[in-house]
């Protein structure tokens, strides 16, 4: 049994599957949140009230802790600092989360290390960026993203009219050109604290039309070997220049030229590797615990074909949720269903994915489609 204590903050279904996965290795992990309305609250029973964004609440947790690490980018790092400096092991690093978390610093990172990513520029506001419009330094279209606090697809602005610099985000902000996308595609790669470095297999993403958020992953992706191992190659460079500990969802845009551009990284378990609980070997999850409690990496190979579907908040429907077409969904053979354990649904929100399993990935995709139009996130 591992004794140290692992404190995470932030208890959401990030913070679950990672207590899930803790279980199998007799961890008990800790969990600073509000309260017991979020979906850990389920299955940790170790929880300390509090706010991950409040410096004081965020210091006086984990000074219990001998391990502190986060399922959200948006916690207090100036407490992690100061824990880091008192010989607590803080994973990912502050520093780390300091520049990921705005995406300006994080764009500006990649620049200097010669890392490919699109053609950006850092603006103010919205006034700053119409006024290089009208001097004719950005021409539309390009892609408008806040710094900080964006989140599923929240903070992007796809400007492709001049009508549209009339709803511009007024806030510090990127632009960045917008890319000839053939496909997009993500690596989670994970570093331990003796510096091992593992990757995941290359995964390939289907994004919702409007909600701009991953509605489909597939497993393998559906790219060359040559276009694989590059992504790889960026994704494990990122990680090791950064010298982070943990995971590293690395996504990507592989555009129609054929070259790949970094899209931008999450330094925490992640959406795309959602899927790796069933179809690989060791799940993200397990792989993050190894990581920061410098455990030997797991095998990262794929068990077979896999293909994970978003479940998503129905247009139109906000309060208690209701999952209408569950029982059906349980019946189809090699589907995984994870639902978060949220009480309330609304638009677009997430609320569990699903997992199929098959030894054929035109299979699998043609059960999660069946999934996704037999079940429905409502009220009732």
């Amino acid at each position: 049994m591992i004794s140290k204590k692992v404190g995470i903050l932030g208890g959401g279904q990030l913070g679950k599957m990672l207590c899930q996965e803790a279980s199998k290795l007799g961890i008990r992990l800790n969990i600073l949140e509000k309260d017991d309305s979020f979906p850990a609250a389920g299955v940790c029973p170790d929880i300390t009230y509090g706010d991950f964004k409040n410096y004081d609440d965020v210091l006086a947790f984990g000074r219990q802790m001998d391990v502190i690490t986060v399922e959200i980018e948006a916690v207090n790092t100036e407490a992690l600092h100061k824990l880091e400096q008192e010989g607590k092991k803080v994973y990912p690093q502050p520093h780390l989360l300091d520049l990921i978390k705005d995406k300006g610093t994080q764009k500006s990172w990649y620049s200097e290390h010669k890392l490919p990513t699109s053609p950006f520029e850092l603006f103010a506001d919205a006034d700053a960026v119409r006024q290089a419009v009208r001097d004719g330094k950005w021409e539309i279209p390009f892609v408008q993203k806040s710094r900080k606090d964006g989140y599923d697809g929240q903070g992007v602005k796809v400007v492709r009219t001049e009508s549209d610099l009339d709803d511009l985000l007024d806030v510090p902000c990127l632009l960045e050109s917008l890319a000839d996308i053939d496909k997009e595609i993500a690596v989670i790669v994970a570093r331990s604290v003796s510096g091992e470095v593992k990757s995941f297999p290359v995964v390939e993403m289907e994004f919702h039309p409007t909600a701009n958020l991953v509605e489909f992953l597939f497993s393998p992706s559906n790219i060359s070997d040559k276009q694989k191992e590059s992504a790889r190659e960026i994704a494990e460079s990122i990680a090791t220049k950064m010298d982070i500990v943990g995971l590293l969802a690395v996504e990507l845009f592989l555009n129609k030229d054929g070259r790949i551009w970094i899209n931008e990284v999450a330094p925490r378990p992640h959406n795309s590797g959602h899927q790796t609980i069933e179809g690989n070997i060791t799940s993200q999850y397990g792989q993050h615990l190894r990581a920061i409690l410098d455990l030997p990496l797991g095998d990262t190979a794929e068990r077979g074909a896999s293909v994970m579907v978003n479940i998503l908040g129905e247009d139109d429907y906000r309060g208690p949720v209701y999952y209408d077409g569950l029982t059906e969904c349980l019946k189809l053979s090699g589907a995984n269903i994870h639902l978060y354990g949220k009480a309330d649904t609304k638009p677009f929100r997430k609320m569990g994915h699903a997992t199929i399993v098959d030894e054929s990935l035109e299979i699998a995709i043609k059960k999660a489609k069946q999934l996704k139009s037999t079940l429905k996130v409502i009220t009732k």
